[in-house]
């Protein structure tokens, strides 16, 4: 894919609209196929990963029509999927691999689940396992790695508590509850995001709520939707970094999903002295959405650790790249997930630093990064190792950096965000 060339600037400003969310864009196409009938899912994710779930999903008998603003999904019902005569291939989206093994493992036929290489080394067994124990059958290769061979039968409903929190798995577990005999109940230890709660009640599945933990009916029928995607905040995060990375910013981003699991990252923010407003807050489909404004400012920094952790796992690589332009820096500590992501992003943000001048610390679970009394960066060439997050992230820091520098395989932020360049380079003032 092609390198990217990013020249310093001094500010950025306007409004953004940022693409539909990706988290949301997965479980709304996974329930809308098996609902009964034809949904609409306006602002759909663009992504590379939300295409892929839409491929598996038409791999397997669902019909589905996208034009530029809309996806028509016609859902098949929770047993009218079939048999698909090939591989389904999830691309690098480790959110479509772990949900369809749930939606899969409780179907009446055999399905292989396979992906890029980077989503072959990432770990399935955390899925396989209470899978497993709810009667499924998955076979995987070394390691508890795709690609992953499910073959469908009954399922019976568990009581399962997470040991690593993780939405995807949970998600998974929850979906697999849509065909099992009986009650499905999932325990949180550290909450994680809701969308998958939020998504099945909008498609017509009651979900118990007791403290931490969740409970589905298997047999239910979900009915078809038409409903809008808000904007993807974690997308949104880096241009919340830009502007407070460059003098004299001021950024509006509209309509952005401000789910409580998810906006973390703006409370973290605040703590640091930030001026965040948000705007025209209102509900739509369940989720909370609304404008979210920001203005440049001092950024404290700080400690990022324990239950918050899980709460911004997306964000962690950008907020890390922030570090040289607070005033204490920032240490991460207890995340050692980041290291079996799309890359060791621990390893590569690290990497990526000490390449732009700035002063590191890896360590097993996170990483210390000093702050504005280290020096300031300079243009470097960033290795992405084809992550889209590092891209982005690296993208922006170096537009607070001195001289250019050169984002290599920048292409793989289309993962998440196709034309973020693009964007970016519309609101950049030099």
């Amino acid at each position: 894919m092609a390198n990217r060339k990013i020249i310093p600037a001094r500010a950025i400003s306007g409004p953004v609209i940022l693409p539909g969310d990706k988290s949301i864009s997965h479980r709304y196409a996974m329930l809308a196929a098996l609902a009964k009938g034809a949904s609409r899912l306006q602002h759909f994710s663009a992504a590379a990963d939300c295409q892929s779930t839409l491929d598996c999903l038409k791999r397997v008998g669902v019909k589905i029509d996208r034009t530029d603003s809309a996806v028509r999904i016609t859902g098949a019902g929770l047993h009218g999927l079939q048999r698909s005569r090939r591989d389904l291939d999830a691309g690098n989206s480790g959110t479509t691999m772990r949900m369809l093994t749930g939606i899969l493992a409780g179907q009446e036929f055999d399905s292989t689940l396979t992906g890029d290489a980077s989503l072959r080394r990432r770990p399935m067994r955390r899925v396989i396992d209470p899978l497993t124990q709810m009667g499924a059958e998955i076979h995987s290769g070394h390691n508890g790695v795709a690609p992953l061979k499910i073959h469908g039968r009954k399922l019976a409903g568990i009581d399962y508590t997470l040991p690593v929190p993780s939405a995807q798995v949970k998600s998974a577990i929850l979906m697999a509850g849509l065909f099992a005999e009986g009650d499905t109940e999932v325990t949180e230890l550290v909450r994680t995001r809701d969308h998958t709660e939020l998504a099945l009640e909008e498609f017509g599945i009651k979900v118990g709520r007791f403290e931490r933990t969740l409970r589905v009916t298997g047999g239910a029928e979900l009915r078809p939707r038409d409903l809008t995607v808000p904007g993807d905040l974690s997308s949104g995060v880096f241009f919340l970094a830009a502007a407070l990375i460059l003098p004299e910013s001021s950024l509006v981003l509209h309509d952005v999903g401000l789910n409580p699991t998810r906006t973390a990252v703006l409370d973290l923010l605040a703590g640091w002295g930030v001026p965040i407003s948000l705007l025209s807050v209102r509900e739509s489909g369940g989720e909370l959405i609304g404008d979210v404004a920001i203005r440049h400012s001092p950024v404290e920094g700080g400690e990022i650790a324990g239950d918050e952790v899980a709460q911004l796992i997306d964000e962690l690589p950008m907020l890390a790249a922030l570090g040289p332009f607070t005033e204490k820096g920032i240490e991460i500590r207890d995340a050692k997930e980041l290291r079996v992501k799309e890359s060791d992003r621990i390893a590569v943000v690290a990497e990526n630093l000490r390449r732009l001048g700035a002063e590191v610390e890896e360590r097993p679970d996170g990483l210390r990064v000093g702050g504005r009394s280290a020096g300031k960066l300079h243009g470097a060439e960033i290795e992405t190792h084809g992550d889209h997050r590092i891209a982005m992230a690296f993208a922006v820091a170096a537009l607070g950096a001195e001289g250019p520098s050169k984002i290599l395989d920048a292409g793989c932020a289309d993962v998440s965000f196709p034309g973020f360049f693009e964007v970016l380079e519309k609101i950049v003032e030099r």
